[in-house]
């Protein structure tokens, strides 16, 4: 009996073996490198005097950029090269002269070592000035002019002591170098004043502006920036939607850009052949303030107006962009000269700009275009969301159905001997 379930038992492992093994493989596929340019994040962190202030989650300003920090360390993805740079962390005096040039590289851009920069930003206390444009130029010296995503966090709790060197005019520097470098912002503190100087600098290269009041947000915040440095770097293509269908340009696969007022409606046409399906998505950014209570509405609808699919989404305060998407399947055809069929996409928005805000130029606008074959077999269609994974499910089903009869059968026979004896 001992040496059934010993055989028993060497059959189950077997198979969980066999599992295992072409299990590995396809992970350690996935895991291969992809070859792609470095990706390059600064992190510039604001130590002046005013983050002493007890007003974040009941604990200062600095702790709570110091939590934050240590969590986005630990999440930093490996294709990441990561530095940190500080501004008003080393001279505490009066003369402006001196403080505004104290801005120093905390930790150099590179591949991280989490235990050290953990160990750098600890040593950290509030100090001094807050020379936010000075930093922002030595920020981009430690990026490079290397190709690949490059992209600087800003994160302050006042407007800049330095003038008359106005960091908007230095994000402005930064951008016109044509380095594809993408400053992003956050505020720590409700201020007016704040919001504005951080907003311009980062509407200066493409960035976002975010006002944060929490650690939580903090965190979430820079982690999801962060995330998106490591993301490929595609040039968008500027394109001009119409006022109508009729009049709209066609465009193929890829990434465009364009503008909108504030409740106009664009217009773009796409052809998807039978067999073929349009997937899209568009993002507007709300890169002024708005009055709450706003949508973005996405349609395909065929060449005679007749709606086919749609996508919407909506907030109720200010927000750094709102996306929506849809997809649409083009049946296939028996006729192999069947024609493509025009597809119309309207971008429609319903935000309002708050009392004193200029309405022009438009809002940016950021539309994804993406025509793939369509699922042709029901196998594609049920399995489409499991992805590779779906051979897997099936195996680890067959693996238990199998170890089930084996032991079931042992169970049996061992409880026959049983009586026997």
């Amino acid at each position: 009996m001992i040496r059934t379930q010993r055989l028993a038992a060497g059959v189950c492992a077997l198979l969980a073996a066999m599992a295992a093994g072409l299990a590995f493989p396809a992970a350690a596929a996935a895991s291969e490198p992809t070859g792609e340019s470095v990706a390059k994040v600064d992190l510039v962190l604001d130590v002046s005097g005013s983050m002493r202030a007890r007003d974040i989650d009941g604990g200062t300003r600095m702790a709570a950029a110091k939590q934050a920090f240590n969590e986005v360390l630990d999440a930093t993805p490996e294709e990441v090269q990561l530095g940190i740079r500080t501004l008003g962390a080393n001279y505490p005096g009066d003369d402006q002269k001196t403080g505004c040039k104290d801005t120093a590289q905390l930790y150099p851009v590179g591949p991280l070592d989490r235990t050290e920069a953990k160990t750098a930003v600890a040593t950290l206390s509030p100090t001094g000035w807050t020379p936010i444009g000075p930093a922002l130029l030595k920020a981009a010296d430690d990026l490079g002019e290397d190709a690949g995503s490059k992209r600087i966090v800003l994160i302050s709790d006042g407007e800049d002591t330095c003038a008359p060197l106005d960091p908007c005019e230095v994000a402005r520097e930064i951008a016109a170098k044509g380095i594809g470098m993408t400053i992003d912002t956050l505020g720590l503190v409700p201020s007016t004043k704040l919001r504005k100087q951080l907003s311009c600098i980062a509407e200066a290269t493409g960035g976002t502006y975010t006002s944060v009041e929490h650690t939580d947000e903090l965190t979430d915040k820079v982690n999801q920036l962060v995330d998106r440095a490591a993301d490929p770097v595609v040039t968008p293509v500027a394109t001009e939607g119409a006022d109508s269908c009729a009049k709209a340009p066609t465009l193929k696969s890829g990434l465009y850009t364009d503008r909108e007022e504030f409740g106009q409606q664009r217009w773009y046409r796409v052809d998807v052949n039978p067999g073929q399906e349009l997937r899209t998505s568009v993002s507007v950014s709300a890169d002024r303030a708005m009055n709450p209570d706003y949508g973005v509405l996405l349609r395909a609808v065929t060449a005679h107006g007749r709606e086919i699919v749609r996508g919407e989404a909506s907030g109720t305060g200010r927000t750094d962009v709102i996306s929506t998407g849809l997809r649409y399947p083009k049946a296939d055809s028996d006729d192999e000269d069947a024609p493509a069929e025009t597809v119309c996409l309207q971008v429609t928005n319903s935000y309002s700009a708050a009392a004193g805000v200029k309405t022009t130029p438009g809002m940016p606008v950021e539309l994804t275009v993406d025509v793939v074959d369509a699922p042709s077999k029901a196998s594609d269609v049920a399995s489409f969301g499991l992805g590779r994974g779906w051979w897997l499910l099936g195996l680890l089903v067959l693996v238990g159905f199998l170890a089930g009869v084996l032991w079931g059968w042992v169970s049996r026979w061992r409880l026959a001997v049983w009586r026997t004896n």
